[in-house]
């Protein structure tokens, strides 16, 4: 039976990929869950308008992303967060937290997933920031304060 997936199944497939499994599996298991649905002609065709529309939002995004890395370059951030005497942070500072105050004092729109974060930081001071956008790259400054 050829099936969608409507969200990722371990073992069997990301979502929107179309998979064959036997009958038993899908109508005992995966349709009642809520993981696939049957892949009919109508559904197969659904996805593929689906797809092109989330592909097209993504080209659209990557193009303002592209437009905005100018803006970007060498521009400073400022956090705060709770620190130690010793300077060093209690909560650590993820990419989703940097994007968010990006937006917040830049109104630069950027997703999380195009800074470039080896890990999360840990500790008060500048810090360099990379956001790279299709082949393009800049970066940032980003200063974290002792605060709150």
């Amino acid at each position: 039976m050829k099936v969608i997936l409507i969200k990722d199944v371990p073992k069997l497939g990301r979502r929107h990929e179309i998979k064959e499994v036997s009958s038993g599996h899908a109508l005992n298991l995966l349709i009642p869950r809520g993981l696939v649905i049957v892949a009919t002609p109508e559904a197969i065709k659904n996805l593929k308008v689906q797809m092109a529309r989330v592909e097209g939002e993504m080209k659209v995004h990557e193009e303002l992303l592209l437009k905005n890395l100018k803006d970007l370059d060498g521009m400073t951030i400022t956090m705060s967060g709770k620190a130690s005497d010793k300077g060093h942070l209690f909560a650590s500072i993820h990419r989703d937290e940097v994007a968010i105050e990006l937006a917040k004092q830049s109104h630069i729109q950027v997703n999380a997933s195009s800074i470039e974060l080896d890990h999360p930081i840990k500790e008060l001071g500048e810090h360099k920031i990379n956001v790279t956008a299709g082949s393009k790259k800049t970066s940032f400054k980003l200063v974290v304060v002792a605060g709150n």
